[in-house]
């Protein structure tokens, strides 16, 4: 699987939008997944990469006077690598509020920086790039998320994935990996990414002096990706504590590196399990990790199953990115064993929920969990669906779905 060296990325509406009534607009997400490239396609702006030491330099040591002296309209690539700018840039607006000045991009969540995205409170609206989504690359409009919420899955084939699937999920969705000709090239541009990053951005953004032990927690969250959150679990092969590990899993978190799924919570239910689950944040990268290929990933079903998982959960997070609807996403299970993989709220109302099953077919069984979450959400309950590598998509019940996966990147 290639793609082509530009793609249009269905979030750059959501820019253009952003750009026309707010001063300043950041573009985060983890490093390579394209906003250098996003921003680039919006005409009439300057560049400047705080990547080059110069740059770099001369923020860090006036940010008055650096600000001072941009264009007119500015792109600021990589503003993580200098947080003394964000307070300079907010006095700037606070004195020209005009909007589309500064494109900012960013590969660190500001949000799990709250000092820095406060100080633009107001002024500043972010939006979250992914690497690619599978609708981006056939270049097809996903309308899944539009069917879901409207309970709107018509009898339809599609052709079974099969070993295409796997190959998908090793993929990722990286745009320099995608560009490459075969799956070996692609895992060794995800082994050097995985190094760079570790070394480069880690040490930039924290004193761990571990940093051997740091890429050996990311193995260990790609081996436990879809599943619970277990710190004990991830913190048994390190002589440091369970409040270290943690704070690790937050480092990775804000480099985008992994995703905790909450739990959903619903008050007619008591006996909810309250962890999240962790998720790669993007399911190359985790095959990489792994030392999977294609031909592997067929042989072992339960790891199959949740890569699978986490790459539907990837694909709706991608495509909620550039939605016009807001959506929450949680993960549904109780002490009884009833389970959804990912529930889904629209703008904070309706709820819908998808199971995945990595099987070529669907039984009434296989429905439990959604029932059950019909139950614990009552009349908010729009629809619930199992995603299952198989032809035909079929209504179960009036709110019931059976969906092949294709269904999630396939034009109507």
């Amino acid at each position: 699987m290639s793609t082509q060296p530009l793609i249009t990325r269905f979030l750059r509406p959501r820019l253009i939008e952003a750009l026309a009534d707010t001063p300043v607009v950041l573009v985060h997400g983890p490093r390579q997944c394209g906003k250098t490239t996003l921003a680039q396609t919006v005409k009439g702006y300057a560049y400047i990469t705080f990547d080059e030491a110069v740059q770099l330099a001369a923020a860090k040591a006036d940010p008055v006077g650096f600000v001072a002296d941009l264009p007119d309209r500015v792109i600021l690539d990589e503003i993580q690598r200098v947080p003394e700018l964000f307070v300079t840039l907010k006095a700037a607006v606070d004195r020209d509020r005009r909007p589309g000045r500064f494109i900012l991009t960013g590969s660190a969540n500001v949000l799990l920086a709250p000092i820095l995205s406060d100080s633009l409170a107001g002024r500043m609206e972010l939006l979250r790039l992914y690497p690619l989504a599978q609708c981006e690359m056939a270049k097809a409009t996903p309308h899944f998320l539009d069917a879901l919420f409207s309970a709107g899955f018509k009898a339809r084939k599609y052709a079974r994935l099969g070993v295409e699937l796997a190959e998908r999920i090793v993929a990722g969705g990286y745009p320099a990996a995608l560009a490459r000709g075969t799956a070996r090239r692609r895992r060794d541009w995800y082994r050097a990414y995985i190094e760079t990053l570790v070394q480069r951005d880690v040490r930039d953004m924290s004193r761990i002096s571990a940093l051997d032990a740091l890429s050996q927690l990311l193995q260990l969250a790609a081996g436990q990706t879809s599943r619970l959150l277990n710190v004990s679990d991830l913190a048994a092969p390190f002589q440091l504590s369970r409040p270290t590990i943690r704070d690790y899993v937050t480092l990775l978190e804000r480099i985008f590196l992994i995703e905790l799924l909450p739990p959903w919570h619903s008050n007619r239910l008591s006996r909810l399990i309250k962890t999240p689950k962790l998720h790669l944040g993007d399911t190359g990268l985790a095959a990489s990790l792994l030392g999977m290929d294609a031909p592997a990933l067929m042989k072992d079903r339960a790891l199959l199953g949740q890569l699978l998982e986490t790459f539907v959960f990837q694909e709706l997070r991608r495509q909620a990115s550039w939605n016009e609807a807001s959506f929450g996403f949680h993960h549904f299970r109780d002490k009884d064993g009833y389970e959804v993989d990912i529930v889904l709220e629209r703008e904070g109302r309706e709820v819908a929920g998808v199971e995945i099953k990595a099987a070529a077919t669907v039984t009434e069984s296989d429905f439990r969990g959604l029932r059950k979450l019909r139950e614990a959400s009552g009349t908010r309950f729009v629809a619930g669906v199992v995603l299952y590598d198989g032809e035909s998509s079929v209504r179960f019940a009036d709110d019931l779905f059976a969906v092949p996966i294709k269904a999630l990147w396939s034009a109507k």
